[in-house]
């Protein structure tokens, strides 16, 4: 068989029927969501293709409670999440970024809320907020508490890396460049001065985020700039 034939491209780039669990890596940047007659919470705007009865309703500034409304109105973060329901195969993506299923064992962890890209709806969401006024220039406010039991997937501009935060061993990252950290840890937003003072590239070196205590921090090889969804 010829490797240029359409014969080939179609074996190679064919959907894996060989694997079926509720969240399953197509590919390393598509999520396939396997549902049967279940519900799954999903970017909004992140479906690329769906087979069989599914059906999408975006879920409004209410959804999560009163407490969550003005929250979600502040950061810019209501309607990114829609809900989607019934039996077939949902594929989601997010700008072609690398996508990381977790499953969460009565655990909790604090997700950038534009890198979540899908979770259970058993998982409770909740958004949180940075008590620092320096976060609002930062774009790091505003972040999403994912916990309970169930998988969550999120996504990350190329491969991230792991630190971990130990008992007087603070870590120290670029809000733009924070994915994710443990549930456990609450980072200050602090500045930099000398470097806020210098000209050009600084935007993220100059507000930092610090983690305390004992637990991880995920970070991406990508400054991201987030923009609001309407």
């Amino acid at each position: 068989m010829n490797k240029f034939s359409i014969a080939s491209f179609l074996e190679l780039t064919a959907q894996k029927d060989d694997k079926h669990s509720f969240f399953e890596l197509e590919q390393p940047e598509l999520l396939e969501l396997n549902l049967k007659n279940q519900t799954v919470l999903a970017k909004n705007g992140s479906m690329v293709a769906y087979v069989g009865e599914v059906k999408f309703e975006r879920r409004g500034m209410l959804s999560g409670g009163v407490g969550n409304f003005l929250k979600k109105a502040l950061s810019g973060e209501g309607t990114t999440m829609m809900k989607a329901t019934g039996s077939g195969r949902l594929y989601v993506a997010d700008y072609g970024k690398k996508v990381r299923v977790l499953y969460l064992e009565n655990e909790s962890i604090n997700v950038n809320g534009n890198d979540v890209l899908a979770h259970e709806e058993a998982i409770k969401s909740d958004i949180k907020m940075l008590k620092s006024i320096a976060g609002m220039m930062s774009g790091g406010l505003f972040q999403v508490n994912l916990s309970g039991t169930g998988h969550v997937a999120i996504t990350t501009h190329g491969h991230p890396i792991t630190l971990l935060v130990k008992p007087g061993e603070p870590v120290y990252t670029d809000p733009n460049a924070t994915v994710a950290w443990s549930g456990n840890l609450t980072p200050q937003l602090k500045t930099d001065v000398t470097l806020k003072s210098l000209i050009g590239r600084g935007s993220g070196e100059s507000i930092q985020m610090k983690f305390e205590g004992t637990g991880w921090v995920l970070v991406q090889p990508y400054e991201e700039v987030y923009s609001v969804s309407s």
